[in-house]
């Protein structure tokens, strides 16, 4: 059976488990649990020496097994089903990691037969490793399509991730981070870009591939029961070693020297508030000691490796991803807007990044790429360099592909060719040697530009939210989600400035009052 007729099959199962009322979002989790012991009950019944390379060792406690389960009808199966995922639950090392929390959501037991009849009727033992993931993907970004549901925000564009993936140019034998995997696409593309790019590998550095390098966290339980089992349907991990993904809030942790990374390639969760603030030591310019400040929120980090405190999720992960690098380390991070012109703590971080890092490139991205629509975003590039007096950045290479540039989720998608000429452009094979297609005189519409760090900080609070190109796009022919997006940003902004105000007004009223 050709692997799309098997990915509209599976994809099928959706029909059966919305008549259950298991919506988009949970259908995903849902198969995640049977697929995995389908899976499993095959390779089992092979030889093992054909057993799948990263599922050798592993077992199920008894009573869990696919033929115990379909062997029971009725109220029975579901009794067994609900018995299953419990125990898995409890297990120890990644199966407990893919079962933890499962809960059955197919009430129905005549429902969740015909489920398990149509799982059952693919051999899945006899694709390939390609196969498999390349069949869970087109799951994935299925449901990621289901905009109501909300996936999408956990799916970045395929064809972004490999434009990104080609430039970083990742190399065999160093560590490779995603601080919010979401469903798990930097990492697994960033294998198949080093399998394709170096095809003499030995075999440990094969083995060093799929143990070793990719490494990461997804704080969302549901959405990291399926980005588990796709790195591991994609080769990244195995059953008797630890799991290549934690889940686990990536704030909260502070990168201890071991843990260091020579690549971060992310797309942090959209959205400027988060219901935590960051806890760092700042210099008080009037005393000269050190204090801690925060906002007040319900929970907060203390992250002193952070230079700005801020509630800003994005914000946040920037400076978190600065600490996750060795030195010498690449990060490529998909940003919104206000990453690259927030005043206060986004021109503080801003400058620290000119300052330690050399930031030499940004991705100017078109509206209608994301499944969460209406959001305006960049890539950022950019290598951690040592302390030193002068700033690490030089110059900031700039390419607009948003400006005339309209794309649509099903009518006009992102294809990884409409960004080849920007890779042409960012020249992965010696990125210092680069040309500019901007011309002030002969061509004023040349979508590369170069910044000197002299004009970048020429900008009002350092902006980086750098154009030049002319407004061409018809606002009349923007979506309404679009104009939503901008009508909250431009909410947000108010309501920050109106708490900060509030704030200077409160720090004014307690001087006073302790004048007095």
């Amino acid at each position: 059976m050709a692997d799309s007729t098997i990915s509209k099959k599976v994809w099928s199962i959706a029909t059966v488990l919305m008549d259950d009322g298991v919506s988009n979002s949970d259908y995903l989790e849902q198969i995640t649990y049977l697929l995995f012991l389908k899976m499993v009950h095959e390779n089992l019944k092979r030889p093992e020496p054909l057993r799948w390379e990263n599922w050798q060792n592993i077992s199920l406690p008894e009573g869990c097994d696919w033929d115990t389960l379909t062997a029971e009808t009725g109220e029975a199966l579901r009794d067994r089903y609900v018995a299953t995922l419990a125990t898995l639950a409890r297990q120890t090392g990644m199966i407990g990691e893919i079962y933890r929390g499962a809960q059955n959501k197919i009430q129905s037991p005549s429902h969740l037969r015909k489920v398990i009849n149509m799982i059952d009727e693919v051999n899945w033992s006899s694709l390939t490793e390609d196969v498999k993931g390349e069949i869970y993907e087109s799951l994935l970004e299925r449901i990621a399509q289901d905009t109501k549901s909300g996936a999408g925000q956990y799916f970045t564009p395929r064809a972004l991730i490999r434009t990104i993936i080609r430039c970083v140019n990742p190399q065999p034998g160093r560590r490779i981070a995603d601080p919010c995997c979401g469903s798990g696409g930097f990492l697994l593309y960033a294998k198949d870009y080093i399998k394709q790019a170096h095809p003499a590998m030995t075999a440990p550095q094969q083995r060093e591939l799929k143990l070793n390098t990719f490494c990461g966290n997804e704080i969302v339980p549901s959405t990291y029961r399926p980005c588990l089992l796709n790195l591991l349907l994609h080769g990244i991990g195995e059953f008797g070693g630890k799991s290549p993904i934690r889940c686990a809030d990536s704030l909260a942790f502070q990168p201890s020297a071991d843990e260091l990374c020579d690549y971060v390639l992310t797309n942090p969760p959209f959205g400027i508030k988060s219901a935590t603030t960051i806890l760092v030591e700042e210099v008080d310019k009037k005393t000269g000691e050190k204090v801690t400040k925060a906002k007040k929120e319900d929970a907060a980090y203390q992250r002193n490796d952070f230079v700005a405190a801020t509630s800003n999720k994005q914000l946040n992960f920037v400076q978190h991803i600065k600490s996750m690098l060795k030195l010498g380390g690449t990060a490529a991070v998909v940003v919104t807007d206000n990453v690259l012109f927030d005043t206060g703590a986004g021109e503080a971080i801003r400058r620290d990044l000119l300052q330690t890092c050399d930031l030499h490139t940004i991705l100017r991205l078109p509206t209608g790429i994301f499944y969460a629509q209406g959001v305006k975003a960049n890539v950022i590039f950019f290598e951690k360099r040592a302390a030193a007096k002068q700033a690490q950045t030089r110059e900031v290479w700039v390419y607009d592909y948003r400006t005339g540039v309209k794309h649509t989720l099903k009518q006009k998608p992102l294809r990884e060719s409409d960004l080849d000429d920007f890779v042409n452009c960012y020249n992965p094979q010696n990125r210092h040697n680069r040309t500019e297609t901007y011309n002030a005189e002969t061509n004023p519409e040349g979508r590369w530009r170069r910044y000197t760090l002299d004009q970048v900080l020429g900008n009002e609070n350092a902006k980086l939210d750098l154009t030049w190109m002319k407004q061409t796009e018809d606002t009349t022919d923007r979506t309404l989600a679009e104009l939503m997006h901008d009508l909250k940003q431009y909410s947000d902004d108010l309501s920050a400035a109106v708490t900060k105000l509030q704030q200077a007004i409160d720090e004014i009223n307690t001087a006073d009052d302790e004048e007095v």
